[in-house]
């Protein structure tokens, strides 16, 4: 009964498992057909949509390979029931058909959104064809691309060949143009024995012709004062004749001639001695004769471009019109300033022997030689006669100016050591050092006629110096900047100068600690003060391109523009009436 009873229940549970089978094997085949043709659908719309197709054919082959093929369940069951175990068999189908259901609805889920695709032979044929239609065009393209790089390659070669056929031609007139300049050299050289010896000799001539005009001078000085002693002469002997009586005139006459020729002949020698020191008396009287009057007003009467480098300095010839000049570009230059047009402007002589700039410039007293002070730290005496150098000073440091003795025999300098030292020319040698400024001396003068000299330094402060004894006699103190320069008037009674803010002192030489009048010229710095010969009138030159002309009385000043940079030199003609200038424009202006 029991084994009755179990073959039943095993036979139903075959029908139900059988039956099953039926319902999933109809179930999968709906299944099946309905997503063929949902896929034949989608291959009909790829085909007019080719891009679809690439889309779902990587999610086609992946879910293809992951397929069980379906030969292995029935290998299991043929295994289990050769060996005889039924109830293996049943539970392995309970299990099998219940994991095949779930795979099927997974199945029939992604069927429904569209993931499987079952590709053709069309579809793969539209696919290669797309792939190799794009692969054509890309040939094709870079075919194009090659063929233009090929066009630029020929194109760039055929500018090379003609660029370097061009190079060898300018390099070949580049060689040749290259050996006639040293031909040119070489024919320049042999000119230049014959260009020196020309030098010299316009130098020579040129110095020859000022010592002819110094003589001149000379001569014309001692023909007028041979003609003034016969006039002496017979003045003193009217008034000794209208003095004696009548009766014994014939008699006087013969014996007092030869007393009256005896006696007046050191009067004569007097009147020359006088006449020879004071040779700048008749062109400051001049001088003072015109400031009396009421100065013109000036203005500018030509320029000279006389150094391509700025100027330093300039100062006037003792008696004549010349001007000379001094250079950063280690030159110094003789100007002729004459009231002839044609002669306005000419340089008369210039030297060169500096190693570094020239920072000022002075005449002898005679007008025969001129001292210049440069930066190489050494004094040199240029002889007009001699035509160069005859005497070198030497400083420890650049020197700032130097200035002669009224006598011609002593030369004055001053320098950034902070000292002053006198020269004796006769001997060549340093007699006196004058130590007492803090910081560098930047200007040295002697008072007209007299043993002081004057001295201004960095350290805003003036001193007066006794050369005789090498002892200051006088210090003047009140300047709040670093002092440039200073002068003293013709009659010897005022002092002016001048600062690096601008600020003009005036300083009575009897009363030295307070100024007499301070001027702001500001606000730039103020270089050089120059008194005209009256002492009336002062001119400064300032850094802001100007000059200007202050009446030392009143005060009163006027500006001159011309420049176009700063003026550096300032200084005033024989007569008062008309002042020079230069600057680091390189131009010397006259103001008339």
């Amino acid at each position: 009964m029991a084994t009755g009873k179990q073959e039943v229940q095993r036979q139903r549970r075959d029908i139900s498992v059988r039956r099953k089978e039926e319902a999933a094997q109809v179930f999968s085949e709906e299944a099946m057909r309905s997503a063929e043709e949902e896929d034949f659908e989608e291959i009909g719309m790829e085909a007019a949509h080719p891009t679809t197709s690439s889309r779902n054919l990587r999610p086609f082959k992946q879910h293809l390979a992951a397929r069980i093929p379906e030969a292995v369940d029935d290998f299991l069951r043929n295994v289990l029931q050769r060996v005889g175990l039924c109830r293996t068999i049943s539970s392995f189908e309970v299990e099998w058909y219940g994991s095949a259901q779930k795979l099927m609805t997974q199945t029939l889920s992604m069927a429904a959104l569209g993931v499987l695709f079952v590709p053709d032979a069309l579809t793969h044929r539209q696919l290669i064809q797309r792939q190799l239609d794009t692969v054509r065009r890309d040939t094709d393209r870079l075919r194009q691309e090659v063929l233009h790089a090929g066009e630029r390659l020929q194109r760039m070669q055929r500018e090379r060949d003609f660029y370097r056929l061009q190079y060898q031609r300018v390099a070949e007139d580049k060689n040749g143009l290259m050996e006639d300049l040293h031909q040119l050299k070489k024919h320049l050289q042999s000119y230049r024995p014959a260009l020196r010896r020309l030098e010299d000799t316009v130098q020579e001539a040129l110095g020859k012709k000022m010592l002819l005009s110094l003589k001149k001078d000379r001569i014309l000085n001692t023909t007028a004062l041979n003609q003034e002693k016969p006039q002496i002469k017979r003045e003193r002997r009217r008034k000794s004749v209208g003095s004696a009586d009548h009766t014994e005139a014939p008699h006087s006459k013969d014996t007092e001639a030869p007393h009256s020729e005896d006696t007046e002949a050191p009067h004569s020698k007097v009147i020359e001695a006088h006449h020879s020191e004071d040779t700048e008396v008749p062109t400051c009287s001049r001088g003072l004769e015109t400031d009396h009057k009421t100065p013109a007003p000036l203005s500018l009467s030509y320029s000279i471009r006389a150094h391509k480098l700025p100027i330093s300095c300039i100062h006037l010839h003792p008696r004549k019109l010349i001007l000379a000049s001094a250079s950063d570009d280690c030159s110094w230059r003789l100007w002729l300033l004459q009231a002839h047009e044609e002669k306005v402007g000419q340089m008369v002589l210039t030297g060169e022997g500096h190693s570094d700039w020239l920072s000022g410039c002075s005449f002898h007293p005679d007008g025969g030689k001129l001292a210049t002070s440069s930066g190489d730290c050494t004094l040199r005496l240029w002889d007009f006669s001699q035509g160069g150098c005859v005497l070198t000073l030497s400083h420890s440091r650049p020197t700032w100016g130097c200035c002669f003795h009224s006598c011609g025999h002593f030369l004055a300098s001053c320098c950034a050591d902070r000292t002053a030292r006198l020269w004796d020319l006769s001997s060549q040698r340093c007699t006196l050092t004058l130590r007492r400024h803090t910081a560098s001396v930047n200007s040295v003068c002697f008072l007209p006629f007299s043993d002081l000299l004057l001295t201004c330094s960095a350290d805003k402060t003036l001193a007066l110096w006794d050369a005789r004894l090498g002892v200051c006699t006088a210090s003047f103190q009140g300047h709040q900047y670093p002092c440039n320069d200073s002068t003293c008037s013709m009659a010897g009674n005022t002092v002016a100068s001048c600062d690096s803010g601008g600020f003009i002192n005036l300083w009575d030489i009897r009363k030295s600690a307070v100024a007499r009048a301070t001027v702001d010229a500001g606000p730039l710095a103020a270089n050089q003060v120059a008194f005209s010969p009256s002492g009336r009138t002062l001119a400064v030159a300032c850094s802001n391109g100007l000059v200007r002309v202050m009446e030392v009385d009143s005060l009163a000043s006027s500006s001159l523009l011309g420049h176009r940079d700063s003026v550096q030199s300032v200084t005033f003609d024989h007569s008062g009436g008309t002042v020079l200038s230069a600057g680091t424009d390189g131009f010397i202006n006259v103001w008339a």
